[in-house]
C-alpha cells in the first residue's frame, strides 16, 4: 500500500545543485529534516565539474572544498595564432567524491536514492510507486526545463580519462586547445592532467545542433591522443554531454515550464553561465542563499529562487549578447577567432568573465575594436541581443 511520509525540506534531484543545497542546509540547520531524492542509485550521476579559483567567493569555499578532487595553480589556452598561460587556479570535482561526501555527511534517512518521481508541487512529492512525501517546502533540481523557451546554441562533448604508457607531459589544464581542425562549429580539446600517466581528453564543440555523434567524436579523442604520441593503455572513464549556450529567449516561459509556483535550482532555474555552461559557481551561491533562510515553506522558497534566478538572467544579458555574436555573426569554422581575441585581454578581466562578474569597463574592453566576425553580422547580432 502506498505510504505517506513527512519532512521539512524535500530536494528533488541529487545532482550537484540539489546535493549542495542539502549539504549547506544541513550544516546550517542540523535539526531540519531534509530529504535528497534521486532517481539513480548514486548522487551526482557520472560527471566531472570544474571551476576557476575566482568563481567561488572566499566565504563560500568551505562548502565546496571537501569535494575538490584535483587542483592546479594555473592553466593554458592554445589557438592557431596565440597561446597563453594564465596564473589562475583551476579545480575539479568528481561525482564519485560528491556521492561519498553526501553519504558521510547527511543522516541516513536524508538520502532517498533509486526513487523515481512522477510529480512534485511546492509542498509534496509523488513517487512512481504511489508513495507520497509532504514537506513544508520542495525544491526541484532535476535538470533542464523546457529549453524550447530559450534561444540556444549547444556545447557538446565526449571525454575519455586515459592512462598512458610513460608520461603524457601535460603539467597543467589546457582549458582550450583550439589548434585542432574546426568541425561542427567551434571545436577545441580540453585536457586535465590527473597524474603523470593519467589525463582527461575531452573533445568539445560550440555547435548549432544538439546532435552528438558519440562514436565519431570518441574516435577524434583517440586520434588526438595518438597524434600527441601517447600510447593509451586503459580508458578509465568516459563521459559525454550536451549543454545549452543561451543567447536569448523567454525566461518567464522557461521558469513556468517547470512549474510556475515551484522553487527550482540548477539548470532547471536557468542557473549556469550563459557562455561557458559552468554551473558549479551558481550552485554554490544558491545553496548558501537557501541555507541562510529560516522560512522553508514552498512559497518562500519559490520567491527566493525565482527572484535570484530572474535577477541573474537580467544581469547576464551581456554574456547572451556575446553568445549571439558567436553563433549568429561568426562563420562556424571561424568562431575560434572570437575566443582567440578574447584571450588576448588582461587576465583579471578573463577571471571576472568566467565568474560572470564582468565590470562595465570589462564589457567595454571586450566590445572595443574591430570585431573578429563580419562587421554587418556583428551589428545585427548586437541589435538582436535580449
Amino acid at each position: 500500500m502506498p505510504a505517506t511520509h513527512r519532512c521539512d525540506l524535500a530536494i528533488v534531484g541529487g545532482g550537484l545543485a540539489g546535493a549542495l543545497i542539502a549539504l549547506a542546509v544541513h550544516a546550517r540547520h542540523p535539526l531540519l529534516d531534509v530529504r535528497l531524492i534521486e532517481a539513480g542509485e548514486a548522487i551526482g550521476g557520472n560527471h566531472l565539474w570544474s571551476f576557476f579559483g575566482g568563481d567561488v567567493a572566499r566565504a563560500d569555499r568551505h562548502l565546496i572544498a571537501p569535494l575538490v578532487a584535483h587542483a592546479w595553480p594555473s592553466y593554458d589556452v592554445r589557438f592557431p595564432a596565440h597561446a597563453r598561460h594564465l596564473a589562475q587556479a583551476y579545480y575539479s570535482v568528481r561525482s564519485t567524491g560528491l556521492d561519498s561526501h553526501v553519504r558521510a555527511t547527511l543522516p541516513r534517512r536524508a538520502l532517498m536514492t533509486g526513487r523515481r518521481v512522477l510529480a512534485c508541487s511546492p509542498t509534496a512529492v509523488v513517487f512512481a510507486n504511489g508513495d507520497r512525501l509532504t514537506a513544508a517546502g520542495v525544491i526541484d533540481a532535476r535538470g533542464a526545463g523546457d529549453l524550447a523557451a530559450l534561444d540556444c546554441g549547444w556545447q557538446k562533448f565526449v571525454g575519455h580519462e586515459l592512462r598512458v604508457a610513460g608520461a603524457h607531459g601535460v603539467t597543467r589544464p589546457v582549458v582550450m586547445d583550439s589548434t585542432v581542425a574546426q568541425i561542427d562549429g567551434y571545436r577545441f580539446v580540453y585536457l586535465l592532467p590527473f597524474a603523470a600517466d593519467r589525463l582527461l581528453v575531452e573533445d568539445t564543440y560550440y555547435s548549432d545542433s544538439p546532435t552528438l555523434d558519440v562514436a565519431s567524436v570518441a574516435a577524434r579523442v583517440e586520434r588526438y591522443a595518438a597524434d600527441k604520441g601517447w600510447s593509451v593503455t586503459e580508458t578509465i572513464h568516459r563521459e559525454q554531454g550536451v549543454l545549452p549556450v543561451v543567447y536569448g529567449g523567454d525566461f518567464e516561459g522557461y521558469w513556468r515550464s517547470g512549474g510556475s509556483k515551484l522553487a527550482k535550482a540548477g539548470v532547471r532555474a536557468g542557473l549556469f553561465h550563459p557562455t561557458t555552461g559552468y554551473s558549479l559557481p551558481d550552485a554554490v551561491r544558491l545553496a548558501q542563499l537557501v541555507a541562510a533562510q529560516h522560512d522553508f515553506s514552498g512559497a518562500a522558497l519559490h520567491d527566493l529562487t525565482y527572484s535570484y534566478a530572474a535577477r541573474l538572467w537580467a544581469a547576464r544579458r551581456f554574456y547572451r549578447m556575446l553568445d549571439l555574436m558567436l553563433f549568429k555573426a561568426a562563420d562556424p569554422d571561424q568562431r575560434y577567432r572570437v575566443l582567440e581575441r578574447f584571450y588576448r585581454l588582461p587576465a583579471p578581466l578573463v577571471a571576472r568573465f568566467y565568474a560572470a562578474r564582468s565590470t562595465a569597463l570589462d564589457k567595454a574592453r571586450v566590445l572595443s575594436g574591430r570585431p573578429p566576425v563580419p562587421l554587418g553580422r556583428a551589428i545585427a547580432a548586437l541589435r538582436g541581443a535580449a
